[in-house]
């Protein structure tokens, strides 16, 4: 990933409600969510919602697609991981991670 998608990502998630909202999708999987749904689960006004998810769209971290006259949400998986990967690539000086080793403990640090 270059440095530019990463800080557009970081950006649209360093905002509260956005943030809130990936996360909901996250959560949702692949599948996603329709639009009045996620409004409705997470008490956001359409319009407020229709901002915030042009935002992370813009950033790549949502996907919409249509089906009949709904519109569903869902979060970009792939861009998710290539930023989760970008910030931890050269941690611990390149030692790779593992869900049983924790490598950037306080004593690498």
């Amino acid at each position: 990933m270059e440095m530019n998608i990463a800080i557009k990502a970081l950006a649209a998630l360093a905002q509260e409600t956005r943030l809130m909202i990936f996360r909901t999708l996250v959560q949702a999987g692949e599948p996603g969510l329709p639009a009045g749904q996620l409004a409705k689960e997470l008490n956001i006004p359409n319009a407020t919602l229709s901002f915030h998810l042009k935002e992370l769209a813009h950033a790549e971290l949502v996907s919409a697609r249509q089906e009949s006259r709904f519109i569903y949400y869902s979060a970009n998986f792939a861009t998710m991981n290539a930023l989760l990967g970008y910030l931890t690539e050269n941690c611990c000086a390149g030692t790779p991670c593992s869900m049983v080793k924790v490598c950037c403990d306080e004593k690498n640090s």
